[in-house]
């Protein structure tokens, strides 16, 4: 049986027709099909009907992958390929991006209802861009001399761990796909990445730009369903290091199979509840747009959106008039529609537990200010929704949600607010909004977040990295700091003139 092929045909407002590319497991450089032949479907959210069919990778296709993974390492890889030409390749890679932005955006906003403009203007070129960054890192990622003393040369070598398993979300594809490449190929790593098989579409389309650029078996791509392609990734004995991003609970079932497997490196960029602070001196016109951004973008379904906002009490109805406006603004259609801002939700499934925790929060006696039910009747589409006279204890302020629902309280100054933004499991971001910005600084000292941002929201750069604290993960992505998530430390030391003790 041949490898499964995906033909695209695009709605009326894309600037592409149609495309056609293979849907195979991607392993040392081929399309195959699973073991079984079995396959999945993935299905268009802004109409629920099945746009395409991918290879479904059982436990034995990780291994296979895995030994080509192996075998690349050790023959046309790792160490035996310099830094600088490692970098190229990367940053080749990342042109091709580029080069083939309208057809990736096309297909993200396709397999993922995100809205057009958002997949070309930010989540390829970010991809790209991430790429190319760590192509400039794959040479300047070194040890360094240690002074002892004048009979000993000691200095240190990063040096890649091997074949590493990666495994992906579904609510940045594409962009995902690169955060996890770029370091593990910069640093010499071969690597078996699970995609999302709710969206896999974009980066097996990416794999035609990969198969150009890196001998095969560098890159292997397979996708899966969690308990049984993610257990094997996360079990494998021959995978000395796993990265995840995805929700706490799935977190924590990979860094147990990790330890209870042969003990791999773990990294994981999980869940979050995020607060998104406004003093009551901050210019509310902007904190309510940089608040309805924090939220909305991408649907709501970000690790990092601002799902909690505290609001101090003098400007609170206020802020409330003007947020209520900007939310009303929100463009809700077909992701490629031009004045889109927020597209259906990923899957049925999401929509579902969507709608299970708006109804959760009616029940428990919040009031919606607006929002709350299913917008249209075709798709996964849910209305930008609002909740106010919130209580600490109720399931909309306490647990992730995932999609287009922001939960809104007051607070009285910087003692009462800290108090309320740490009461979490999450410490992934934060939000602070204020003219003040001695009192801004403070305040993001004093929150438990991997990251703070200080009158905007929702701003992410290579250069600069994001991951939690608490329950929200372990380790980087992104900038420098990504680079010790793929490597291993050995020191060397050298006897200059030292006698032996015996």
């Amino acid at each position: 049986m041949s490898a499964p092929v995906a033909n695209l045909t695009f709605p009326e407002g894309a600037k592409i027709k149609n495309v056609s590319f293979p849907t195979g497991l991607f392993i040392n450089g081929q399309y195959v099909t699973g073991e079984g032949n079995k396959t999945i479907d993935t299905v268009n959210p802004a109409t629920g009907k099945t746009i395409a069919s991918v290879s479904e990778a059982s436990a034995k296709d990780v291994d296979i992958a895995v030994d080509a993974a192996q075998k690349a390492y050790d023959t046309v890889w790792g160490e035996r390929v310099p830094g600088h030409e490692r970098g190229r390749l990367l940053m080749k890679l990342a042109d091709l991006f580029d080069e083939h932005a309208d057809i990736l955006a096309s297909i993200e906003s396709l397999d993922n209802g995100k809205a057009f403009s958002f997949a070309r203007g930010f989540d390829v070129p970010e991809a790209a861009a991430c790429l190319r960054y760590y192509g400039g890192w794959a040479d300047k990622d070194h040890g360094k001399v240690i002074e002892v003393n004048d009979s000993k040369l000691a200095f240190t070598r990063h040096e890649p761990i091997g074949v590493v398993g990666q495994i992906i979300p579904w609510n940045f594809p594409i962009l995902m796909f690169a955060w996890k490449l770029g370091p593990a190929l910069a640093t010499g790593n071969t690597i078996v990445i699970k995609v999302a098989e709710t969206t896999p579409l974009s980066a097996f389309y990416a794999t035609q730009l990969i198969a150009k650029v890196f001998p095969p078996g560098v890159v292997n791509v397979i996708t899966g369903y969690g308990n049984i392609t993610g257990a094997a990734i996360s079990s494998h004995m021959k995978i000395e290091k796993v990265a995840f991003t995805g929700s706490t609970l799935v977190g924590r079932t990979i860094m147990k199979a990790a330890a209870t497997s042969n003990l791999k490196t773990v990294t994981l960029e999980l869940g979050g509840k995020s607060p998104n602070i406004i003093f009551d001196d901050a210019d509310l016109e902007q904190a309510a747009g940089w608040a309805t951004f924090g939220l909305f973008f991408n649907h709501g379904q970000c690790c990092c959106a601002g799902s909690r906002v505290y609001v101090q009490e003098g400007v609170y109805d206020k802020f409330l008039e003007i947020l209520q406006a900007k939310v009303k603004a929100i463009k809700v259609g077909s992701p490629f529609a031009a004045d889109t801002f927020q597209g259906p939700q990923t899957s049925q499934l999401q929509y579902d537990r969507i709608m299970a925790h708006v109804q959760s929060g009616k029940e428990e006696g919040a009031k919606i200010l607006m929002g709350g039910e299913r917008h249209g009747t075709e798709g996964f589409f849910i209305q930008p929704t609002v909740f106010t006279d919130v209580k600490p204890d109720m399931r909309i302020v306490k647990e992730e949600i995932f999609g287009p629902v922001v939960v809104i309280s007051k607070f009285k100054d910087e003692d009462d607010i800290i108090v309320q933004a740490n009461n979490t499991l999450y410490g992934l971001a934060a939000a602070t909004f204020s003219k003040d910005i001695s009192r801004a600084l403070r305040v993001a000292k004093r929150l438990q977040a991997g990251t703070v941002w200080v009158n905007c929201y929702n701003q992410l750069h290579s250069q600069v990295p994001f991951g939690g604290f608490k329950q929200s993960g372990i380790g980087r992505e992104l900038g420098e700091y990504a680079l010790a998530n793929y490597t291993n430390v050995k020191a060397v030391h050298v006897n200059l003139s030292a006698p032996a003790p015996l």
